[in-house]
C-alpha cells in the first residue's frame, strides 16, 4: 500500500492561528505542537483518502455485495463459523 505522503520530505515552517487558551494549556503540558499537528493531519488525510476511495469504488462495492447476496461467498462451504 503506498504511503499517504513522503515521510522523508523536508520540514517547512508555517504560520497558523489557533485558540490562545488551547495554545497556552498545550504549552503548559509540554505538548509538541508540530508533532501533534502532523499526527492530526495524517489522520485527516487518511480519512479523506479512504472516503475518496470508497466513493470512487462505490459501484464495484455495490456490485460485489449484490453478487454475494445472491450467490453467497465463494468459500462459504469451507467456513467453520
Amino acid at each position: 500500500m503506498p504511503s499517504l505522503y513522503d515521510v522523508n520530505a523536508a520540514k517547512k515552517a508555517t504560520n497558523l492561528s489557533i485558540n490562545s487558551d488551547l495554545l497556552m494549556k498545550s504549552k503548559a503540558l509540554n505538548i509538541n505542537l508540530s508533532a501533534t499537528l502532523e499526527l492530526a493531519l495524517k489522520e485527516k488525510l487518511a480519512e479523506t483518502e479512504a472516503k475518496k476511495w470508497a466513493d470512487n469504488n462505490h459501484n464495484a462495492i455495490k456490485a460485489y455485495n449484490e453478487f454475494v447476496e445472491e450467490n453467497g461467498c465463494f468459500a462459504d462451504e469451507f467456513r467453520a463459523f
